[in-house]
């Protein structure tokens, strides 16, 4: 059973959803909420398995949710549900820790799939926010920003970081000792003014370093 939450402000979009949803075996919609201003209470209290998530809520939107969501909880599966296909929406969603991002045009039971598909650790996209992505990795990889004065060994560090390499992956991968590692990785974070893995990551998107 696949225990939901929605947050949604439009009254009759949530029923329907709730309806759609709870009304399929093996789903549960636990409650529905019309913004997040009790966001951490509610995931925390629910213990949902995959959050169905609105952006633009009055009082904390989706995002801003999302974002206090992942400060305290990384495992529950966060699925940004919208009608905004831009990429500065889709870039900050993911960017905050969203699982994926499908619009709210997409049809009842390819977002069911979506659902199980996010709560087996999947990343589901509708096709045109998966194009957008590809094209936002295209420009990063196409201009190169050289403002932070990365050496080319703490590039190589930083985009291993990127792909998801631990510090023993990359010791192995670059041979070199993990303190070595470390080493290029506090450079790397006192160059870009940040203070942690995910934030060194997000940096290297937004500010296309690599």
């Amino acid at each position: 059973m696949i225990k939901l939450l929605i947050y949604e402000d439009n009254p009759q979009l949530r029923e329907g959803l709730t309806m759609l949803i709870d009304g399929t075996d093996g789903f549960d919609v636990m409650a529905g909420f019309k913004n997040c201003n009790n966001v951490v209470e509610q995931v925390e209290a629910f213990e949902p398995d995959v959050i169905l998530m609105d952006i633009d809520m009055p009082g904390i939107n989706g995002i801003e949710g999302l974002k206090l969501i992942r400060q305290r909880n990384q495992k529950v599966k966060v699925l940004m549900l919208t009608v905004f296909d831009d990429s500065k929406n889709v870039f900050e969603a993911l960017k905050s820790g969203a699982n994926g991002y499908i619009l709210k045009k997409t049809p009842p039971d390819k977002l069911l799939e979506y659902i199980k598909e996010a709560s087996t650790g999947g990343a589901p996209m509708t096709a045109s926010i998966a194009t957008q992505v590809l094209q936002m990795f295209a420009q990063l990889n196409g201009s190169h920003n050289d403002q932070y004065n990365l050496s080319d060994r703490e590039k190589q560090v930083l985009q291993l970081l990127v792909n998801g390499y631990s510090y023993k992956m990359i010791a192995a991968e670059m041979f070199i000792a993990i303190d070595t590692v470390r080493s290029h990785i506090k450079k790397i974070y006192e160059k870009l003014q940040v203070n942690s893995k995910s934030e060194a990551v997000a940096k290297a998107f937004k500010d296309k370093l690599l």
